[in-house]
C-alpha cells in the first residue's frame, strides 16, 4: 500500500520537499519573482516533455528533440527574415510561426516513419537524425549563429515576455497543453490506444487498433511540440546556434521518467510531467540560488535521477 501510494504522489511529495528545501536555503526562493521565472523557464522544456509523455507511453522514445528544436528554430528565423521586407514584421512573424508547426510536425513524421515503416528501432533513428539535424544548423549557421531581425525581436517578444493576468504567457500556454494532454491521455481514445500499444502492440493490434498509425501519431505529436516550445523560445533568445537546444532531450525524458510514465511503456501520466518538469526546475533553481553545489552540475544530478526513476520502476514491476 504504501509502495503504491508513493508510486503515485511521489512527485507531488518531492516537490513539497523541495519547496521546502529551497525556502530554507535561499530567502529569495518563494518570492513571485523567482517562482515565476521557474514556471516560465520550465515551460519550454514541459511542452517538449509532455510530447515525449506519449511517445514513451507508447513505448517509443525521441532523442532528436534538441536538435530538432535548434533546426527548426534556424529554419523559422531565414524564413522570417526573409519574408520581413514583404510581408512586415507581424506578417511575417505570424507566418514564421506557423512554420515553425511546420517544420516541427515533418520532421516528427521523420522520425515517425522511419520508426514504423522502416521497421527502425526508435533510439538508433533519432540518435542518427539527432545528429543529422545538428549537423544541419552548425552548417546553416556557418558554425556561428543565426539572428532573428531586430524588427521582430520587438513584435514577438511578448510570447515569452509577456504576462496575462500577471500570468507570464509560457506558462498559460504550458499549462493549457498539460490540460489538454491529460485528456488526450486519460479520456480520448487515442491516450487509451496510446496505453494499449505500449502495454502489447500486438494484442492492440488484434483489438483493431491501428497501431502504425497511433505511433506515427505520437511522433507527429512530438514534433508539434517542438515546434510550439521553439517559437516560444525563439523571442527570448533572439538568435540560434548549433548548441541551442542541446540536452533538452535529457531533461524531457528526465521530466517524463520522474513523473511516472514507465519507461518500457503501457503507463503515462501527463500531470506526473508537469510535476516532473517543476521538479528540475526547482532543483536548477536551488542550485544557482545557493553555493552548496554549482550548478553546472545540474546535468549530472538529471542523468541521476534518470537512473534512479528507472531502477525504482524495475524493482517495483520486478515485484
Amino acid at each position: 500500500m504504501i509502495r503504491n501510494f508513493l508510486g503515485r504522489l511521489g512527485p507531488l511529495l518531492a516537490l513539497v520537499l523541495l519547496f521546502l528545501a529551497g525556502s530554507l536555503l535561499s530567502p529569495t526562493f518563494l518570492t513571485s519573482e523567482n517562482l515565476l521565472n521557474v514556471l516560465t523557464r520550465s515551460s519550454v522544456i514541459g511542452i517538449i516533455a509532455i510530447g515525449a509523455t506519449f511517445i514513451i507511453t507508447a513505448r517509443g522514445l525521441d532523442l532528436s528533440v534538441g536538435a530538432m528544436a535548434a533546426l527548426v528554430a534556424g529554419l523559422s528565423i531565414l524564413c522570417m527574415n526573409a519574408l520581413l521586407p514583404m510581408m512586415g514584421a507581424v506578417g511575417a512573424l505570424i507566418l514564421g510561426l506557423l512554420l515553425a508547426f511546420a517544420f516541427g510536425g515533418a520532421a516528427g513524421l521523420v522520425n515517425g516513419g522511419l520508426v514504423v515503416w522502416g521497421r527502425i528501432d526508435a533510439f538508433i533513428v533519432t540518435l542518427g537524425t539527432m545528429g543529422i539535424m545538428r549537423s544541419l544548423i552548425t552548417w546553416m549557421s556557418d558554425g556561428g549563429s543565426i539572428s532573428l531581425d531586430f524588427a521582430l525581436r520587438g513584435v514577438g517578444r511578448p510570447l515569452y515576455y509577456g504576462t496575462v493576468l500577471g500570468i507570464p504567457v509560457p506558462v498559460l500556454i504550458f499549462a493549457a497543453l498539460a490540460i489538454l494532454g491529460e485528456i488526450a491521455m486519460t479520456r480520448l481514445r487515442f491516450g487509451r490506444h496510446v496505453t494499449a500499444i505500449g502495454s502489447n502492440a500486438e494484442v492492440a493490434r488484434h483489438s483493431a487498433i491501428r497501431v502504425d498509425r497511433a505511433r506515427m501519431a505520437t511522433y507527429a505529436l512530438q514534433g508539434l511540440c517542438v515546434g510550439l516550445a521553439t517559437l516560444i523560445y525563439i523571442p527570448r533568445l533572439g538568435a540560434v546556434t548549433p548548441s541551442t537546444g542541446m540536452l533538452w532531450e535529457l531533461e524531457a525524458i528526465a521530466a517524463v521518467i520522474i513523473g511516472g510514465t514507465a519507461l518500457s511503456g503501457g503507463y503515462g501520466r501527463v500531470w506526473g510531467t508537469v510535476a516532473g518538469v517543476l521538479i528540475l526546475g526547482l532543483v536548477a533553481n536551488i542550485l544557482n540560488l545557493t553555493s552548496f553545489v554549482s550548478p553546472h552540475l545540474n546535468g549530472a544530478f538529471q542523468g541521476a535521477i534518470i537512473v534512479i526513476a528507472v531502477f525504482l520502476q524495475r524493482r517495483s514491476t520486478s515485484r
